[in-house]
């Protein structure tokens, strides 16, 4: 009998084991494989809960993995008649990439830093140049050189001292998130002191000797925060804080000031931040504002000023000052006031300005203030109906430009300088994107009215002279979920799809802040299936007016997205003609039940807390493993991968098995893993791509253009 781990308010009733399992590689031929059933029964608030898949788990039993390079080996069976087309894709989505290209370099204490590509390598690498750009070329890393050898490479969170003479960097070579500090002696390259393991992002300098980063729990929350001084070993390292509320997570930075380290100490609901001057760095970190239920904030400085951006009294959030000689009494005072139509989602702050980064309308706003002559406040203005834009590498505090990156779905990422004393701008750089012409294509941008009268905006590109006939196929993608914004960006790869005539519609469903802090709110917790109706009705819109139609729309969302996918494909499976489910977050009952489980204690503010019987009882209600039913499903495909840590490999894994145990139809399903990525899947630029085309390649199959 199979050993289970139970949780404390699960009751086990009984353990059945079947005696059917994966069948070997040879074996199997174009069968999918059968995974074993070891049924779980357990009991909460007088619900039964079985699951038959749970012994997918066990990541080191040779088993599992065998089962895992079955459905992958499977997966490669069904889809070799479109490796042709996932070529061409591939090959297309490249050829839109200068694949040997230079980043714009911006300027931080005496030298300008700028990464560079190179065509065949698959990681950036790093540089810079002191004095001026005229100067010589000095490598600060190549993470080239750090992926040598390694299936998996991924660069944290970096920085470099304040006299720019070292430089501590991050490095994770398991996908899950797990990192090794490093610090290394810039003139020299050699590495100062032993690394530093189980480090979490990221890491802050008080000066050139003193460093401070985070370490986590063991379900890899970031809990505490460390000083660490350079040639001294980490057995000396001081705690400086740490937070064992399991709700809330740590972290640490560098003000742009230079003045302070500020400790962040934030849950889904509630903040509280902490400061320690960058000139006394032993000093005990000091509270700026007690938590509060309920009260959340961020905070910056300004000269002899902090700055709370807070949703204290304000649901937009507003932002309040008050004096540095001040801090600890209290004293704030309302500075930039809250409304209803404005949300401001953070301030960006410079020694004679502030940028507001605010939303209204669906769209992001970028509003100057300046604090030297006082001026009125003005607001820097975009030509485009919808677009994205952000500021960006803006690490100077005493400097009047202020850098940001503008795009939309038609025109590439485009790199600004804005002098925020005159208001000119200066086009710095656009992606060059070869073989794209931004005349070939058109943006429509309208908003749904779904089943609770709310008005939910989408973003679409087409080809120029699409016809609205119901004959295009159409992938509609969306996110929805933790306030995340999914913005009418610029993105090269769907083009491949676009130029065979598909339609591709961002759905900005509640959960994100698109339309500020009420849409978020709208769409977590007992909320959370205003987010499914929304693309559900958005899909119901696009096929009712002749956009597509079902037997011609795909749905598409990753993580969160995948749980999404997982939650519609159950509601409404004859609306999409396929469903690809990335990384989903699809078995919400047993995982939100799990505490040691990464991501789960602190989003029990997100999506509720199973051990509360209202909360279970609604949770219940969307979780897609829980929801599969007896019934005919559309083509699927869904991605993982098995360092996954932020969803873990066996939700997807034991969700398809359960979909191909119930559902009724013919229709392929397929689970594809990755057996060395994390979350985001392979690490190296070109792996990501081919992960794309063989997306792409099965949403073609589907609309039957594999031979596109």
């Amino acid at each position: 009998m199979r050993r289970v781990r139970t949780l404390s308010s699960f009751a086990v009733l009984s353990i059945v084991v079947s005696l059917s399992a994966a069948p070997s590689l040879a074996a199997q031929d174009l069968a999918p494989p059968v995974a074993k059933t070891i049924a779980k029964v357990d009991t909460l608030h007088g619900d039964v809960i079985t699951d038959n898949y749970f012994w997918i788990r066990e990541k080191t039993n040779p088993e599992v993995i065998s089962y895992l390079n079955a459905e992958n080996a499977y997966t490669a069976a069904k889809m070799k008649h479109t490796e042709a087309l996932q070529q061409k894709l591939y090959d297309e989505m490249l050829g839109r990439i200068k694949e040997t290209d230079l980043s714009v370099p911006y300027r931080d204490n005496g030298y300008w830093y700028y990464n560079r590509t190179e065509k065949g390598k698959s990681y950036p690498i790093h540089l810079r140049k002191k004095g001026s750009l005229d100067g010589p070329e000095q490598i600060v890393i190549d993470e080239n050189a750090l992926a040598s050898g390694k299936k998996f490479s991924q660069l944290g969170d970096w920085a470099v001292s304040p006299g720019g003479s070292r430089f501590a960097y991050l490095h994770d070579t398991t996908a899950l998130r797990v990192y090794t500090l490093y610090i290394t002696d810039l003139a020299t390259g050699k590495r100062l002191g032993d690394p530093i393991s189980s480090v979490v992002p990221s890491v802050a300098w008080a000066n050139d000797s003193t460093l401070f980063y985070q370490t986590a729990d063991s379900a890899r929350r970031s809990n505490a925060v460390w000083r660490h001084v350079i040639g001294t070993p980490q057995s000396s390292d001081v705690k400086v804080f740490q937070e064992d509320d399991v709700l809330n997570n740590v972290g640490v930075g560098r003000s742009k000031s230079g003045k302070y380290i500020y400790i962040s100490d934030d849950g889904f609901t509630s903040s509280e931040a902490r400061v320690i001057p960058t000139a006394n760095p032993t000093a005990a970190p000091q509270v700026i504002a007690a938590r509060r239920a309920n009260v959340e904030y961020s905070v910056d400085d300004i000269g002899d000023a902090f700055l709370m951006t807070t949703n204290d009294g304000a649901r937009n959030f507003k932002v309040q000052r008050i004096a540095t000689n001040e801090l600890g009494t209290g004293k704030w005072v309302d500075w930039i006031p809250a409304t209803d139509s404005v949300f401001i989602q953070f301030v960006e702050p410079f020694k004679n300005y502030v940028l507001v980064v605010e939303r209204s309308g669906g769209l992001r706003r970028l509003r100057v203030m300046d604090l030297k002559t006082r001026r009125a406040p003005h607001y820097i203005t975009f030509p485009e109906a919808a677009y994205a834009v952000s500021p960006t590498q803006n690490v100077e505090f005493d400097s009047p430009t202020l850098r940001f990156v503008y795009n939309s779905m038609v025109t590439p990422p485009s790199t600004y300088d804005y002098n925020m004393a005159t208001n000119q701008r200066v086009l710095l750089k656009r992606l060059d994107v070869p073989t794209f012409d931004p005349a070939k294509y058109e943006v429509k941008r309208f908003m749904v009215t779904v089943r609770d009268g709310v008005k939910v905006p989408v973003s679409m590109i087409v080809g120029k002279g699409w016809k609205q006939d119901g004959t295009h196929p159409l992938l509609e993608y969306a996110y929805g979920s933790y306030g995340s914004t999914t913005e009418a960006s610029f993105n090269s790869s769907v083009l491949s799809l676009v130029d065979r005539g598909f339609g591709y519609a961002i759905a900005h469903i509640r959960g994100g802040q698109e339309m500020g802090r009420q849409w978020y709110d709208d769409g977590k917790m007992m909320k959370k299936k205003n987010t499914f109706n929304d693309f559900v009705d958005v899909g119901q819109y696009l096929v009712d007016n002749k956009y597509t139609s079902k037997d011609r729309l795909i749905a598409n969302g990753g993580s969160a997205g995948g749980l999404l996918m997982g939650a519609v494909v159950n509601m409404r499976p004859d609306l999409w003609k396929a469903v690809v489910a990335d990384v989903p977050f699809v078995d919400v009952i047993n995982t939100m039940m799990d505490a040691s489980i990464p991501l789960t204690a602190q989003e029990w503010q997100q999506w509720g807390d199973p051990h509360i019987a209202d909360q279970y009882a609604y949770m219940k209600t969307y979780s897609p493993y829980d929801n599969v039913a007896r019934k005919a499903y559309p083509w699927m495909l869904v991605t993982t991968s098995l360092n996954d840590s932020q969803v873990a490999y066996w939700e997807p894994t034991k969700w398809v098995a359960k979909l191909r145990s119930m559902k009724t139809d013919s229709n392929p399903l397929y689970i594809k893993i990755n057996m060395a990525g994390g979350h985001g899947g392979s690490s190296g630029r070109y792996d990501v791509l081919r992960e794309r085309a063989f997306r792409y390649a099965f949403m073609l199959d589907a609309v039957g253009m594999a031979n596109q």
